[in-house]
């Protein structure tokens, strides 16, 4: 079984670095840097006390910027409040400057004292605060003592801290020189039509007398801002020569410096515009970058570590992550209810990946203090973030959450509080007019107010998405009043889906299971209408009750099983400019010789026409484990921009035999470079069974005759599939000819196997799951769920097998694990529509070997040949020709010379 906790120490182990180094020792605000600050990151004395006065006494030591509970902090969470101290020098060359202590951010109420003396009080858990060290010499030494309570509170922005609390400090704390009147932030607008762009500049007071700020480009180019006594900030327009967009091909980032009097700050920005623009030729709105649209492929991204929590290890962990995103073909994530750390934006602003912000919310109900709460909190992170080109929306609220009034035993979303809501949208359109703002991130019923996009939220089986997209895209046009509340309506907003997957999808959710398989059906639903501006799917990576992630909880891999189906194919055919869609159905079956037509639709979501090669193969394997080629041909096909269209469909005549085929399609350009890959499967439950050579006998799977399995027996795949645990034996008796033995060659047996652990769902104790499933306390077992069937990653469970025949051992081998993942077509495609799962996309391994002569000269003699599948500890799982990826049977393969075969 895939073990969280393997990951958990792999994690504590890839990152001990941190013992020994100090962590994240980068400047955690590459959009405002000076030159003279000093890191402050590492061990801290720290101890548990509820006092208002610092202790005498520092029980322990924590690893800053690490949230207390985390492991990378080496401090259990065993109280609400903590105090931190440490001793600081001042640098020496520091002089003519003011000192700043900053912290990046620190959940819930943090005061600062100097030693001894209270020097400032934050309230809040998400953003930035500073408090100047007022009196202190370069060089001199100094004690910092820090106390920060983080006793629950209903109001406070929690969102999903049940993954891990954000307990303390919990972002990069550093000293800083400054100037005198120093400049508090920033705020660059760039008008990429007019080729400009204006820095707003805020100082920390309002200027005592006329203040000259200089501004210069990393291009060269300068100007200046004149700042009028009693006025705190100024903007100049610079005409930008020679213009370079931010894109997600090209994000060219022009570095900034503002100069006032001796205050340095170094930032940058990207010239790019966010907008809303009609796909070419229609009245389709799509969220524009540069005047263009962009199809959004976007991952919910919850932004957790298994053990800095909501700390990132490293800032290569953070560069990593957008990498991560990018590999597959995304281009944005959704940071989902957390205010991200500003350096990994900056590697999103870097490498060019759009993102979406959300501000975290409350669980308790909407009243005064949370919604000053969340009105801070908007306003302190656009402040924070406003510099950042990757970000091309803020989403203030989630799926409701936070904004029910309960009374009476009912929630309410009342009309008082979608009027907040509506507000809350108009005051982040004020902080920043530059971006689109999302009122709600809507699901279950519950609509939007005013907003800039019409997102929706959609978790279901993968049959399902046609009929869904289908309805949503015909309801979606100015003046309609879907997915609106009362009183508001459509305007002319790019129509979303902003979360998806099968995670919550089945009756339960799914727990750990192949995603792929639902997940190509619903891209193959979403390409189809091009109403639907874009998609986000649930998730990035997993996290401690949700195993849907693109990636493991610790960034490992997870096996789709693509290029084993298709070669050379991943998950970026499926995140292309153009994609061939067969709609929903990604499995058909029928009998031998019968037509099946498969629709075809081109989508080219991209802003230039022209042609493609469409080559199509067939190819299957038999009841007998034979690989068939069986035709293939090319096409041309012509494309324009921004542009789905039906195809003329395919007939295809299912073969002869007895067969699972892989119909795939390879769409290349003009130059031969292969743009995109899909395929369809073609199952033939009725045809002939016997290979070219030789007689095939098989037995149904579940038609054993004996077995023995102390631990735990049970069956898979709507009884498709035998399952035995610990270690037993499955045996079969087979039917064997008595006829014509002296002209056999040889006898094979083939099965399809794979090992089998025990998951938690097959423990005495199945379905247990404890703590609020919403709140992200779950149950730290990936295979205790109902549905749950983990997916394949790099932590195999093997298991040996030993095959014998009439008592002599015909093969032994390893089974390398029980996997689960696209491949497992058979289980996926016999599963009942029934909003359950049962071992969905497991397969097994096709084992064959020569079974001893002496064995089926004996069976020629009894008419029946005995076989046995035993296991070690690792367990047994066997398949029939409904389960697993192969159309096979627990079979002999009776070989005979060919002379014999003649008479």
């Amino acid at each position: 079984m895939k073990k969280i906790i393997l990951f958990l120490l792999a994690g504590l182990s890839f990152y001990a670095h941190a013992q020994k180094n100090q962590p994240l020792p980068e400047h955690p605000r590459p959009d405002l840097q000076r030159d003279q600050w000093l890191n402050l990151n590492g061990y801290w004395d720290f101890t548990f006390d509820s006092s208002l006065t610092a202790p005498t006494r520092y029980a322990k030591k924590i690893l800053v910027p690490f949230p207390w509970g985390s492991p990378l902090s080496e401090v259990k969470d065993e109280a609400d409040v903590a105090w931190y101290h440490k001793e600081i020098k001042v640098p020496a060359n520091w002089f003519g400057k003011r000192v700043f202590f900053n912290i990046g951010a620190s959940d819930w109420e943090t005061t600062l004292f100097l030693d001894g003396v209270q020097i400032g009080k934050h309230q809040g858990g998400y953003t930035p605060f500073d408090a100047e060290l007022v009196g202190v010499k370069p060089g001199s030494v100094h004690q910092i003592a820090i106390r920060v309570d983080d006793k629950r509170r209903m109001f406070t922005l929690y969102g999903k801290q049940g993954y891990g609390n954000a307990r303390g400090i919990w972002q990069t704390v550093y000293l800083e020189a400054r100037g005198g009147n120093f400049i508090d932030h920033y705020a660059v607008n760039p008008d990429i039509d007019s080729k400009k762009a204006q820095v707003k500049v805020y100082l920390g007071a309002p200027a005592s007398k006329n203040q000259e700020v200089k501004i210069t480009l990393s291009n060269g180019q300068m100007a200046s801002i004149s700042i009028p006594a009693g006025k705190q900030e100024g903007a100049a327009d610079i005409a930008v020569k020679a213009m370079r967009l931010w894109s997600l091909e090209d994000p060219y980032l022009y570095g900034l410096k503002i100069q006032s009097g001796n205050d340095v700050v170094n930032g940058y920005f990207g010239m790019r515009k966010i907008s809303v623009v009609n796909l070419p030729g229609s009245k389709i709105p799509y969220i524009g970058l540069n005047n263009k649209p962009v199809y959004v492929q976007l991952a919910l991204d919850q932004s957790y570590h298994p053990t800095g929590f909501y700390t990132f290890p490293s800032d290569q962990f953070m560069k990593d992550e957008i990498i991560r995103s990018k590999r597959i073909g995304l281009n944005g994530i959704r940071t989902h209810i957390k205010v991200d750390v500003p350096r990994k934006l900056y590697w999103a602003d870097k490498l060019g990946l759009l993102v979406m912000s959300d501000l975290p919310n409350s669980w308790g109900d909407p009243e005064a203090a949370m919604q000053k709460e969340s009105e801070y909190t908007l306003h302190e992170m656009i402040k924070r973030d406003y510099n950042h080109p990757a970000i091309f929306s803020w989403i203030t609220f989630n799926e409701t959450w936070g904004l029910f009034t309960h009374k009476d035993n009912k929630s309410i979303y009342t009309p008082e509080t979608q009027k907040w809501v509506a507000s809350v949208y108009h005051l982040a359109k004020t902080l920043d007019p530059t971006r689109l703002v999302e009122d709600n991130s809507v699901c279950c019923g519950i609509g939007h107010t005013e907003t800039d996009i019409n997102s929706w939220h959609a978790y279901q089986a993968g049959y399902e998405w046609d009929k869904l997209v289908g309805d949503y895209a015909a309801k979606t046009y100015p003046g309609s009043t879907w997915n609106f509340e009362k009183g508001y309506q459509q305007g002319s907003q790019p129509m979303i889906n902003s979360e998806f997957g099968n995670v919550w999808g089945y009756q339960g959710s799914t727990g750990d299971v192949d995603y792929t398989f639902d997940y190509h059906k619903a891209l193959n639903s979403f390409r189809n209408h091009p109403q639907m501006a874009g998609w986000l799917y649930t998730e990035h990576h997993d996290v401690i009750n949700e195993w849907n992630g693109y990636y493991k909880f610790d960034r490992t891999e997870k096996e789709t099983g693509l290029n084993a189906i298709v070669p050379g194919m991943s998950l970026k055919d499926f995140h292309g400019p153009f994609y061939l869609s067969t709609g929903q159905e990604i499995t058909w079956a029928g009998k031998a010789g019968q037509q099946v037509k498969i629709p075809l639709h081109l989508s080219s979501m991209t802003n230039t026409a022209g042609s493609l090669s469409l080559k199509m193969s067939l190819s299957g394997t038999n009841a007998a484990g034979e690989k068939v080629s069986r035709w293939s041909k090319t096409s041309a096909l012509t494309y324009v921009a921004w542009d789905v269209k039906a195809l003329d469909s395919l007939s295809i005549t299912l073969p002869a035999d007895k067969s699972i085929n892989t119909l795939a399609f390879e769409l290349s350009d003009a130059s031969g470079k292969v743009v995109h890959r899909n395929f369809v499967h073609l199952i033939v439950e009725e045809g002939a069974s016997q290979p070219w050579k030789g007689q095939l006998i098989s037995v149904p799977v579940e038609r054993y005759s004996s077995s023995s399995w102390p631990k735990k027996q049970w069956t898979g795949v709507l009884g498709h599939k035998l399952n035995g645990a610990g270690a037993g034996y499955f045996e079969y008796e087979i039917p064997f000819p008595t006829a014509g033995a002296e002209g056999i060659k040889q006898v094979r047996f083939l099965v399809e196997a794979s090992s089998k652990p025990i998951l938690g769902k097959d423990r005495d104790d199945a379905g247990k799951m404890d703590g609020d499933y919403m709140l992200g306390k779950g149950t730290f077992d990936p295979g205790v769920n109902p549905n749950a069937y983990p997916q394949t990653d790099r932590y195999a469970s093997p298991s040996k097998l030993k095959v014998s025949a009439n008592g002599m051992v015909a093969s032994e081998t390893t089974l390398a694990d029980d996997p689960a993942d696209h491949q497992g077509i058979l289980s996926w495609h016999y599963q009942a529509r029934n909003n359950k799962l049962d071992e969905a996309g497991t397969y097994g391994y096709l084992v064959q070997g020569v079974i001893p002569a002496a064995a089926w000269q004996q069976a020629a003699k009894t008419g029946k040949l005995i076989l046995r599948f035993e296991a070690t500890e690792g367990g047994l799982s066997l398949y029939g020709d409904k389960s697993g990826r192969y159309v096979v049977d627990p079979s002999i393969l009776i070989e005979r010379s060919v002379s014999s075969v003649s008479h």
